[in-house]
């Protein structure tokens, strides 16, 4: 294999990748673009309703920011364990990995950034009310 096979299987993979990355933001802006809506239109026949107060505007837009809030806090539990995982993962892989001095505790790094997303999502984050 010749280094021009190398370049064009290389190139080839940076034209894919940039491609499914453009093609993936612009799908995830239309997600939101179209929730958007859907929320306002939701919005505007809560008000049409009869017999339709602000109360219940108010309800719904506490419901959506309880969501949102939910949504938030596991996505950090998952990203904290994760993260935990990894480092534990690589703490065992470089211990044994041979190599002057402690090396195997630069794996403690992605575990004390986890514990920190843990500890910020059960004991300090907003909680859902």
């Amino acid at each position: 294999m010749n280094h021009l096979d190398v370049f064009g299987f290389l190139g080839l993979g940076a034209i894919a990748l940039f491609s499914f990355l453009s093609v993936a933001t612009w799908s995830d802006s239309r997600r939101r673009e179209r929730e958007a809506y859907y929320r306002n239109e939701t919005l505007r026949k809560i008000m049409e309703m009869p017999g339709a107060t602000p109360a219940a505007v108010q309800d719904y837009a506490r419901e959506q920011r309880a969501d949102a809030i939910r949504q938030r806090r596991e996505g950090l539990k998952l990203g904290g364990l994760i993260t935990v995982a990894v480092g534990i993962g690589m703490t065992i892989f470089l211990a044994a990995a041979p190599g002057p001095g402690p090396i195997h505790m630069a794996g403690m790094i992605p575990v004390m950034i986890g514990l920190a997303m843990l500890v910020y999502v059960y004991l300090m984050g907003q909680k859902v009310s």
